[in-house]
């Protein structure tokens, strides 16, 4: 890992048929971002200038087939393939999930490589893009297979992060997915991520409860007692500091969340409501706990919105900053930790 000034950022271009396109133009008309990074985005030339030509942009393409002709201070296209695909905005196709896959599987071919510095990844339709070849419900579930380490949804913004102990999982198979080896492991993960790419020496993590009113002892439900606070008492016990469980409907209008680092969430929903909500469109979902950074935007694919020039950037650009910002403090706190003398510091 290298402390590069100007951070190689490659960029997944998501369903075509979506925003994804636009928002990166959005993202890159700002001439500021070339200061901060380097942009590769996996597509194709032809796709790219269509984008450029309906939405009216002023980028320069550079055009790329390796990355050792990648130019700093451009937006770069790394063609992933050369034929011409038929954009509909707003669509639901195949056809075009395949190229959304051969996208992400070229831009997570360099992340490996460490041909680019980190992944930032336009939104996909997860329904297009499944095949005999591709059968995740997502890019993390995708990730975690190409990359190592232990995948965590962990979403981000500047004063509130949200981790998930079950992420895609249909609400019925919830309870039975949440184990000791569960908790354990995906709380280690948000409290890894919290110093290492947060600099936060002494994380403090919030847990919500399983049940409504955390079983309210047992009549709304057992798992809250047998399984949830056990196994926090055990992780406190070995000097983390983790509290809960709390109810989570009053968590957050309570302002409680303030008070902790991270929060953690059973599920999907419990997690990501509250977040959406509170994050006013500038949520970053980050990828923790495996070796390469991978950000992206907290929306989808927006069909209803597509081509028409009126989606807003500012989730994908928190995206970008939040994976340069990872970068630098992962390549500080590898450096400080390598000096037994030196401490992280909050």
């Amino acid at each position: 890992m290298n402390n590069e000034e100007n951070i190689i950022v490659g960029i997944s271009i998501g369903d075509l048929n979506g925003i994804g396109g636009e928002i990166i133009l959005k993202a890159f008309d700002d001439a500021m971002f070339l200061e901060l990074c380097t942009p590769v985005i996996f597509a194709s030339a032809k796709t790219m200038n269509f984008y450029k030509s309906h939405f009216q942009s002023t980028i320069n393409f550079h055009n790329i087939y390796n990355i050792s002709q990648l130019a700093h201070g451009k937006v770069n296209v790394f063609n992933c393939w050369n034929e011409p695909v038929k954009i509909e905005f707003g669509k639901e196709d195949n056809k075009v999930g395949l190229y959304a896959i051969k996208s992400l599987r070229a831009a997570t071919e360099a992340l490996k490589n460490e041909e680019i510095n980190v992944l930032v990844t336009a939104p996909i339709n997860k329904f297009n893009i499944q095949s005999e070849e591709f059968k995740f419900p997502g890019h993390t579930d995708f990730l975690a297979q190409e990359l190592e380490g232990e995948s965590l949804m962990f979403m981000v913004t500047d004063n509130l992060r949200i981790g998930l102990l079950t992420d895609h999982v249909p609400v019925k198979d919830v309870v039975e997915q949440i184990s000791e080896e569960l908790i354990i492991k995906k709380i280690s993960t948000i409290y890894d991520s919290l110093k290492r790419d947060f600099r936060i020496s002494k994380p403090k993590i919030a847990v919500l409860g399983i049940n409504p009113h955390t079983g309210d002892n047992g009549v709304i439900g057992k798992e809250d007692d047998e399984v949830l606070r056990p196994t926090l008492k055990k992780i406190k016990d070995k000097g983390k500091l983790v509290f809960g469980p709390y109810a989570a409907d009053s968590f957050f209008g309570s302002n409680n969340y303030k008070n902790f680092d991270a929060v953690v969430a059973s599920y999907h929903d419990q997690g990501l409501i509250p977040f959406k909500t509170l994050s006013f469109g500038q949520g970053v979902n980050f990828t923790a706990g495996l070796n390469r950074i991978r950000t992206s935007p907290d929306h989808g694919t927006a069909y209803e919105i597509a081509g028409k020039g009126v989606a807003d950037a500012g989730s994908f650009k928190e995206a970008i900053y939040t994976a340069i910002q990872i970068y630098r403090n992962r390549f500080d706190y590898e450096r400080l930790t390598a000096n037994p003398l030196k401490k992280v510091r909050k």
